[in-house]
């Protein structure tokens, strides 16, 4: 009940900042560009220090050769999740083939960054590196596949490998890596920087919050809470896909630290990245905004309830 209690605490925390973004947003205390200026700031700056304050700290010779299965273990999660994804979208959604991507994308790729970052950081902190390292081929196959696949329109852009590749190319992926470079080559790193670092890294969860609160006030909420598809893709993204991977992994010899991984991950809402990519693009987002405000909502339920039954 402890662990419970816990993971209720720090979503309703989370979901505290979503209200808040709502709320500014609809009494137009914020400007009409908010999502695009968060978003900037998240992707440039907040994210990529969190995940390089982690690598320099974490990242040495030593914890390589403990972390290669747990690796290899994302990899594995991640490339199962495909062909389920696909198989509850077009049982959901029926035949529309954009709302079938987005709802697809949504399940293969959980809110394991901006959610689980802030959860795994206050639940279990001392194998928050591993947990990084485990969501790392979710950042792959997120740039290189499900973004352009999924989220990116043919006609606009196109899907083969050279610009997909391109998309790896981005400010968390060049903080991993110099993070990667400080730790295991241990270069000292002044201490004000350090601090920079750490206090950017910090904003992660509440901008991120904040930001979802915003994109969700533009829908039509009453509409949103009617369909009945939402709900549906909600519980499988927040409870049958976590649950079905732990069961999996009762029966396959992997470590107590990989299965918290497993667990925080897949258990995540749906993300945002199918309401920001495709309305970049001139796209309707009301499904995927949809999406993302129920899943969040409902994860302060879930994520304690399958912690609970799991972990």
């Amino acid at each position: 009940m402890t662990l419970f209690t816990q993971t209720l605490t720090q979503t309703l925390l989370l979901l505290s900042f979503v209200a808040a973004g709502f709320i500014l947003a609809k009494t137009k205390s914020v400007p009409d560009n908010s999502v695009s200026v968060l978003s900037k700031l998240e992707n440039c700056l907040f994210m990529p220090a969190l995940v390089m304050g982690t690598f320099i700290d974490k990242f040495t010779l030593e914890t390589i050769g403990k972390t290669w299965k747990i690796l290899l273990a994302g990899f594995a999660v991640e490339l199962a999740i495909i062909p389920i994804a696909a198989i509850i979208a077009r049982l959901v959604i029926g035949k529309d083939e954009y709302l079938q991507k987005i709802s697809a994308y949504g399940l293969v790729i959980p809110n394991f960054g901006f959610v689980g970052n802030p959860v795994m950081l206050a639940l279990f902190p001392e194998i928050f590196f591993e947990y990084l390292i485990f969501t790392l081929p979710f950042w792959v196959v997120q740039q290189m596949w499900a973004v352009p696949r999924y989220l990116i329109p043919s006609e606009k852009g196109s899907h083969s490998l050279k610009a997909t590749a391109k998309n790896l190319v981005n400010p968390m992926f060049a903080g991993m890596l110099i993070g990667m470079v400080i730790g295991i080559m241990q270069i000292p790193v002044p201490d004000f920087l350090r601090d920079a670092i750490t206090v950017s890294g910090n904003c992660m969860s509440p901008v991120a919050m904040l930001l979802t609160g915003i994109t969700v006030s533009a829908i039509d909420l009453k509409q949103t809470f009617r369909d009945v598809k939402i709900y549906a893709l909600s519980v499988a993204r927040l409870v049958i896909i976590p649950l079905f991977f732990a069961l999996v992994f009762r029966f396959i010899p992997v470590s107590q630290t990989t299965f918290i991984c497993a667990v925080c991950a897949l258990a995540m809402p749906l993300g945002t990245n199918n309401i920001i990519v495709p309305s970049a693009y001139g796209l309707d987002t009301s499904h995927a905004a949809g999406m993302a405000i129920i899943s969040h909502i409902m994860c302060v339920v879930t994520i304690p309830l399958v912690f609970m039954l799991t972990i």
